[in-house]
């Protein structure tokens, strides 16, 4: 059996048409998301993220670490602003509003999901 006919699940690497993953919508207004990896039953993921002008994500406690690298436009916290080609990590425990007022597109990965307090 070779890497074309196997099935996927059973493949070492799994590639992601990421143009062919759609935008979903998530629950706060504009903020869309393609899942890139997600596994049900640890919570980890990987996400794009796309936020409008504007856009502000609530309250809200990062259970694991989670880590973002923006690749266009900015966002930002309490703490300060990560712009385009940087990096922002948080601790597990940490919670924060987060926001941004040109929009942005960010890469995102959590080990577990967020808890949201709105």
């Amino acid at each position: 059996m070779n890497a074309e006919t196997m099935p996927v699940a059973l493949r070492d690497s799994t590639y992601v048409d990421v143009a062919g993953v759609p935008w979903q919508p998530t629950r706060f207004a504009g903020i869309d998301w393609k899942i890139l990896m997600e596994n049900k039953d640890t919570g980890m993921s990987t996400v794009l993220m796309r936020w409008a002008p504007g856009a502000r994500l609530p309250q809200h406690e990062h259970v694991a670490v989670e880590q973002t690298f923006v690749l266009e436009g900015s966002f930002a916290d309490h703490d300060g602003v990560c712009s385009a080609g940087n990096y922002v990590w948080r601790r597990p425990g940490s919670r924060h509003d987060a926001w941004t007022d040109e929009g942005c597109l960010m890469l995102a990965f959590f080990l577990k999901p967020n808890t949201f307090f709105d």
